[in-house]
């Protein structure tokens, strides 16, 4: 799926590679992609899963109106919980952040999850839930969307004109503001909470 716009570009790359789940679903809530990660979560495979509504995946679902979906499309920003479906019955409860594009005309949502949980809903505390995401530097974004693209840190340095150290340290700085594990994690909640913009023409 080629488009011209940074959004999409991150995100098909990050999609791919990234180890937390992750969902793309259109404007009527319908599944699109699901990576390997979110088959993995639910234990289904993409064909049982793409074309269908969303809110089959979801336990009591769906979770939003028509009305409260169309306000979401138009924030773009949004996050919340959910428990879902898995294959094996027993259920897992998610944490996801969302974000929504105009693409070709159509609105698409990817659906990132933060964090799970197999014990009735109730997550790990993690170091950034007591508050928003603190905002990425310039430098930090430009170097998270070259992770995000699948650069090394050589790579990053290269392309950037700055040292590996300095790369390292911008991503450590980065995983530190959003409280992430790795830099998959980083790039998924950088993408979720819409942190990188637009990729620089």
């Amino acid at each position: 799926m080629a488009h011209a716009d940074g959004w999409p570009t991150l995100f098909s790359s990050a999609f791919r590679q990234s180890r937390n789940a992750m969902l793309l679903v259109d404007e009527q809530r319908h599944v699109i992609e699901a990576n390997g990660a979110f088959l993995g979560l639910v234990g289904r495979g993409s064909e049982a899963l793409v074309g269908r509504p969303v809110w089959e995946l979801v336990i009591d679902g769906p979770l939003a109106t028509e009305r409260e979906w169309r306000h979401h499309l138009a924030v773009r920003r949004f996050t919340g919980e959910a428990m879902l479906h898995t294959a094996d019955g027993t259920g897992v409860a998610i944490q996801w952040g969302a974000t929504a594009e105009v693409v070709a005309g159509r609105h698409v949502v990817l659906f990132v999850t933060l964090s799970t949980s197999r014990w009735g809903g109730r997550f790990r505390r993690e170091a950034d839930q007591d508050g928003p995401p603190r905002v990425l530097s310039a430098r930090e974004r430009e170097v998270v969307r070259l992770v995000a693209r699948g650069a090394s840190g050589p790579e990053i340095a290269d392309e950037l004109r700055i040292t590996h150290d300095t790369v390292r340290t911008h991503v450590r700085n980065a995983m530190t503001k959003l409280g992430a594990r790795s830099r998959a994690h980083l790039v998924a909640k950088a993408l979720g909470a819409d942190l990188l913009g637009p990729e620089p023409a």
